[in-house]
């Protein structure tokens, strides 16, 4: 099922199922064991946030990871503004990219760059799994532009601030809210529901409203996701495969003694 209670509808163009704004489930994956992956996917979420920001993952683990997902829309977080990383990551046939901390309109053009092949950027033409290894390569290179999806996070008070420019940059398909990093930027490290932080939020929140652009959040908050799609986000991560495998031993192990072990 879906955000909506529906059933999941197939996992194609994503880019697209984006940009009209519906609403969608995801989970922030970190480790590179197909296994979990497949587990995430069998769970049901409508979208994988693979991490290679706060993860030792490298592009070989993404493509595997990419594969193991079997068809569900994968974006990859990747370190910052490195062509070297967004290329390899693309060519893997992911998604999409996320970019952290970006607080410019200028950052935001460069992102944007990074993932399109000219006119409308820089990306240089590769042969990987994206173009299937080459007997795809010229579909591949027809549709990029128009498939992949370029996600940038607002997660520093200078990016709330300069959020207009950040939205008139042209070809930003999204924007995703890093909360807990936003609120150590504004001195309340970790108080994502203090009202400084929700307010910088809701700035943003009504920015994309005037822009017409789908908004994203992360959190670990089943009620904060809940609130958050009622609020009108379009794409909510929720949880960490490390904190969810870590919270369901931990509370076996909590269960168990407390019968009297």
């Amino acid at each position: 099922m879906n955000a909506t209670g529906s059933e999941k509808a197939p996992a194609v163009n994503f880019r697209q199922r984006l940009l009209a704004q519906t609403p969608s489930i995801g989970v922030v994956a970190t480790l590179a064991d197909p296994s979990v992956v497949e587990i995430l996917v069998q769970a049901g979420y409508d979208w994988l946030w693979i991490d290679a920001e706060h993860s030792p993952l490298n592009p070989t683990d993404i493509q595997k990871m990419a594969q193991a997902a079997s068809g569900c829309p994968c974006l990859v977080r990747v370190p910052g503004l490195e062509e070297g990383w967004v290329k390899k990551v693309l060519d893997t046939g992911v998604d999409g990219i996320i970019f952290p901390l970006i607080n410019s309109g200028e950052e935001a053009r460069r992102a944007v760059a990074l993932c399109r092949y000219p006119p409308l950027g820089r990306r240089s033409v590769g042969i990987g799994r994206a173009q299937r290894y080459g007997p795809g390569f010229e579909e591949y290179v027809a549709q990029a532009n128009e498939q992949v999806c370029v996600v940038v996070q607002i997660e520093h008070i200078e990016g709330v601030q300069r959020v207009t420019e950040i939205l008139d940059s042209p070809g930003v398909d999204a924007l995703l809210i890093g909360p807990y990093d936003l609120s150590n930027s504004m001195g309340k490290p970790g108080q994502v529901e203090h009202p400084q932080v929700q307010a910088a939020i809701e700035s943003v929140r009504h920015a994309c409203l005037a822009f017409d652009k789908p908004l994203g959040v992360f959190t670990t908050s089943i009620d904060y996701a809940r609130r958050a799609l009622k609020d009108g986000f379009t794409f909510v991560a929720v949880g960490v495969d490390v904190m969810l495998l870590a919270n369901a031993a931990r509370q076996t192990v909590q269960q168990v003694k407390s019968g009297g072990v």
